[in-house]
């Protein structure tokens, strides 16, 4: 038997053992395992990287959440294929041990990881997909997304596209979920507020495989009066290129979705469209306190002005620290529960997480193109808040798979 002496001590010495431990528990990092095609959409991914990166420095430099603990993000890329993201999404939870599932930017790489939170009952913040199925048909209680998607995409600029009062359009769009489901809203919005509408001309080239001048003749043969385009990234470049060569784009006017973001209008240099009604990122005239002090800390780390994806990478951590500070865990029920309604600060604003289907009022930036000392830019813009580009909820409703 041990003397009451030494129990007592042995008793004091494990409990200075136990409280040595837990403040080194409570410190272990939160892992967040993310997932986004790097390679592939480079343009896009660095300043995406370049704000996530700075956004989780500024969370830890001002002491993490829950009481100390930094954020540590572990970086995967799905090599645009849906089947690569689930085999990096396996490997995060399985051998990395991560807490939280989040990235994204293609829209089939996020309806398969949408769903493969669902099986694997995993916290999901979609930050870039623009499916509405990763919110609506697909939806399901894991996965929150980010960033606007193509309904509210369409309905940002078909107002102006009616106010134009062209009768015969023509559709360029990339031959893949995004693409097909931003027409088609656009077309159905447009045919609401103008019935007498026509649609002469539809192009749908796979996605990064255009072939610029076959869709140009094609569309100026249809004679339309407007345009509806989809394209971005290298398909947009050939598109303006070979328009601008053959006069397509002369005399008509053209909506089109993302080419006032920096990353689509910036190869295009001084062969950049002039007068497109735009959705975009107006970088260097957004006077709100958010974005200053945003802009000021993008330049000071990185030497160089902010690109849109770097306003969704730097919002995408704030919300996620805001839903692990409100949720008090990382635990994928509490998680859940705090996104609901969860407030949170973005270069844009306030934003919120809507209950009615885990999507982000985030806004869109409307405005038209310009050239300015030989380069493409969006000047202004007027931003409209997600909220007011949603369906009615007895829409959501119908839409959403309650999962």
């Amino acid at each position: 038997m041990i003397p009451k002496p030494w129990r007592q001590a042995l008793t004091v010495g494990l409990l200075a053992a136990a409280a040595a431990v837990l403040p080194a528990a409570a410190q272990e990092p939160i892992r967040i395992g993310e997932i986004n095609s790097y390679k592939a959409l480079p343009q896009n991914l660095v300043p995406y990287r370049n704000g996530w990166l700075l956004a989780q420095e500024e969370i830890n430099a001002a002491g993490g959440v829950l009481g100390g603990r930094k954020l540590e993000t572990l970086f995967r890329d799905d090599n645009a294929n849906p089947g690569d993201a689930v085999r990096m999404a396996e490997e995060l939870i399985a051998r990395e041990k991560i807490d939280i599932l989040s990235g994204v930017t293609l829209s089939h790489v996020g309806v398969a990881l949408a769903d493969f939170a669902r099986q694997k009952k995993m916290f999901f913040l979609a930050s870039g997909p623009l499916s509405d199925k990763v919110v609506w048909e697909n939806g399901n209680r894991y996965t929150y997304r980010l960033r606007s998607g193509t309904y509210a995409l369409a309905t940002s600029v078909v107002a102006e596209a009616a106010k134009l009062g062209k009768k015969r359009w023509a559709l360029i769009y990339p031959n893949y979920e995004y693409g097909q489901a931003a027409t088609a809203a656009f077309k159905e919005q447009l045919k609401k507020l103008q019935p007498d509408v026509e649609f002469v001309a539809e192009q749908a080239p796979p996605l990064g495989k255009i072939d610029a001048g076959a869709v140009v003749q094609a569309i100026a043969d249809a004679k339309p009066d407007a345009i509806f385009n989809v394209m971005f990234g290298s398909d947009l470049t050939k598109l303006a290129r070979e328009g601008k060569t053959r006069g397509l784009f002369q005399g008509r006017e053209v909506v089109s979705l993302l080419t006032g973001e920096p990353e689509y209008l910036d190869p295009l240099k001084d062969d950049a469209p002039e007068g497109w009604i735009v959705t975009g990122y107006p970088y260097a005239n957004i006077d709100t306190p958010e974005h200053r002090a945003f802009y000021a800390a993008y330049q000071k780390k990185y030497g160089d002005y902010p690109r849109l994806n770097a306003v969704v990478g730097y919002a995408t951590v704030k919300a996620l620290a805001a839903g692990i500070q409100k949720a008090g865990s990382t635990d994928t029920e509490k998680l859940i529960a705090a996104f609901k309604g969860l407030n949170f600060s973005t270069p844009f604003g306030p934003a919120t997480f809507r209950p009615q289907d885990n999507q982000s009022t985030l806004g869109i930036y409307v405005g038209r193109t310009a050239v300015k000392d030989g380069k493409g830019v969006m000047p202004a813009g007027t931003y409209i808040d997600g909220s007011k580009l949603a369906p009615p909820d007895d829409v959501v409703k119908k839409l959403r798979n309650p999962g």
